[in-house]
């Protein structure tokens, strides 16, 4: 493995005499097949290097961070000049961090005990309630749980069970999100996720009456307006992604998905390179929300831009997932990375939006649509909505419908 990455004999004498070789050499191995470039490879190497004389991996017990602390600051140190180089909070950090991801690989990392909240067990079983019992999708469930969770902890230092919350105390919370820029309708959402939990709450015995008395701001039907670029916008967005960089392969195939398609962030993130069927020109669409399975015809320009980046830009891995990270280590691309991906686009070519995520894109897809002659009821089975009244929004930004209804001549009907 150090013949891989260094040359001089001196250096490579170093590395091979250094105490723990083996495991040293099977980290390597497993970073490497983790997609870690050269350069982190060698870093890797000589940080393991200079900590492996001060720490003791054969003592009883698994090994602390206040070890690994030690060890570093302790390390042997290998000079070029003979002025000792000022050490950096960063460098310090960095050889912290990958010691003990080396020690979590070999198995020998004494990892920090945290105690558990103790609302932990009641979420964890209301979680259980609303998959086995109500049989809500997984992204509404994630939700729920990591929400309720994240306000039972604001709670946790002032209480000690559920009966003694209040609803002052969801109030609170609730106005403390509204201050923090959520929107009325994220507020409703998480209302309706404390709602439901004190529901449960209450009819096992846990908690008072309060889940009724949840309020949350009234949203009205059809007041806002579903924001996107323009089609043209979306055209100068995608030529601008033709490069051969590897990250100008892979975004572009996501920006196409995302606007060709009107797909989710969680759609795209999700899709795997089995849902492609290049014989039959199919690709097949996982919708958690609808629980159900969609295909759509591959489009030339889609299925060009993705076999471009399988060829041309994907890292090797063992992951089926279609869309990976370009840094180490390689793991799928999550539907978070989508909308940095899209604003930093969009942010480079001065397009301003009121949001500028990777969802402005389905909306861009709708208005598109719009535009084009479909009927609602095509583009609501185009964008999966399982309720017709969520497409009918678009037809407030029909203009030119709308410009058709202002000339029509009213005088005879007055």
């Amino acid at each position: 493995m150090f013949d891989i990455l260094f040359t001089r004999p001196h250096t490579l004498a170093r590395h091979y005499t250094a105490p723990f070789l083996e495991s040293r050499v099977s980290y390597l191995s497993y970073c490497k097949a983790q997609g870690y470039p050269h350069s982190s490879l060698k870093k890797i190497a000589w940080v393991l290097l200079v900590v492996s004389h001060s720490i003791d991996l054969c003592k009883p017990g698994r090994i602390t961070r206040a070890e690994v602390e030690i060890a570093v600051d302790h390390r042997i140190r290998f000079y070029r000049s003979k002025e000792p180089v000022k050490e950096s909070k960063s460098s310090r950090l960095l050889f912290i961090c990958t010691v003990i991801a080396w020690l979590r690989f070999l198995g020998n990392f004494e990892e920090p005990h945290h105690s558990p909240s103790i609302f932990s067990n009641y979420v964890e079983e209301f979680a259980e309630f609303m998959r086995d019992e109500r049989g809500l999708s997984s992204a509404t469930i994630t939700f729920r749980h990591d929400e309720v969770l994240t306000f039972l902890s604001s709670v946790n230092s002032v209480t000690n069970s559920l009966n003694s919350i209040s609803i002052s105390d969801v109030d609170t919370y609730l106005g403390h999100k509204g201050r923090h820029g959520w929107s009325r309708r994220s507020l409703r959402t998480l209302a309706d996720a404390l709602r439901s939990f004190f529901r449960y709450a209450q009819a096992r015995g846990l908690s008072r009456n309060i889940a009724e008395a949840i309020e949350a701001p009234p949203l009205y039907a059809q007041e806002g307006l579903p924001f996107g670029p323009t089609w043209e916008q979306v055209q100068q967005l995608l030529a601008s992604i033709s490069g051969d960089t590897i990250t100008d392969l892979r975004d572009r195939a996501i920006i196409l998905l995302l606007a060709v398609y009107g797909l989710r962030a969680g759609e795209v993130s999700r899709l795997q390179l089995n849902d492609i069927d290049w014989v039959g020109d199919i690709l097949h669409i996982t919708r958690p929300k609808q629980r159900c399975h969609q295909q759509y015809p591959l489009k030339a320009e889609v299925g060009n831009a993705i076999a471009r980046y399988l060829r041309d830009g994907r890292p090797g891995s063992k992951h089926r997932s279609l869309f990976l990270t370009i840094c180490a280590p390689i793991r799928p691309l999550s539907a978070a990375s989508m909308t940095p991906i899209v604003h930093s686009r969009l942010d480079a070519l001065g397009i301003e939006l009121p949001r500028r995520g990777a969802h402005c894109l389905r909306h861009a897809c709708a208005r598109h649509l719009l535009d084009s002659g479909f009927s609602l009821k095509q583009i609501g089975d185009q964008l999966g909505h399982r309720n017709p009244e969520t497409t009918r929004i678009y037809a407030k930004v029909d203009l030119n419908g709308l410009r058709q209804v202002a000339a029509l001549d009213m005088e005879e009907l007055l």
